[in-house]
């Protein structure tokens, strides 16, 4: 029964962890493509044209990946590389002053913690009731739950 609800809790995790993600792709840059690469130019960001369909990639697989438990920590990576992108040229919160700077830290510290959750996954894995402890318990001969 532990070892259940302990499953269940993990993917739990994994999908709320990475609701943000997946949404941030398709229920804002797709289907705003045009606003967000301009919103990028307009931060500095290089390559807006290059590294917005970039972004999206690696919100989409990384999310798919660290929900599915299935090459999570490469799909975290993903992940980890996008929030470290968008904290630097999105919440420059050392620019600022005031207010602002207030809510762009508060912003930046966001995603900072959600940093340290891709390092956990890269450093300890999915957890349980992920494809890639099936695949390592197959592997090793023991029987997949």
């Amino acid at each position: 029964m532990a070892g259940t609800l302990c499953g269940l809790l993990s993917v739990t995790a994994r999908v709320l962890l990475c609701v943000i993600f997946f949404m941030s792709a398709v229920g804002n840059k797709i289907p705003n493509y045009a606003d967000v690469q301009a919103t990028m130019e307009k931060e500095g960001v290089p390559y807006p044209q290059v590294l917005l369909p970039g972004a999206i990639v690696f919100l989409v697989l990384g999310s798919a990946s660290v929900v599915l438990g299935f090459k999570a920590r490469i799909g975290a990576v993903l992940l980890a590389t996008f929030l470290v992108l968008a904290s630097f040229y999105f919440h420059p919160f050392w620019k600022l002053e005031g207010q602002q700077q207030q809510e762009q830290m508060i912003q930046f510290m966001k995603n900072l913690s959600m940093f340290g959750a891709m390092l956990f996954i890269i450093a300890n894995g999915p957890g349980r009731m992920s494809l890639d402890q099936r695949r390592s318990r197959t592997a090793k001969g023991g029987i997949a739950t």
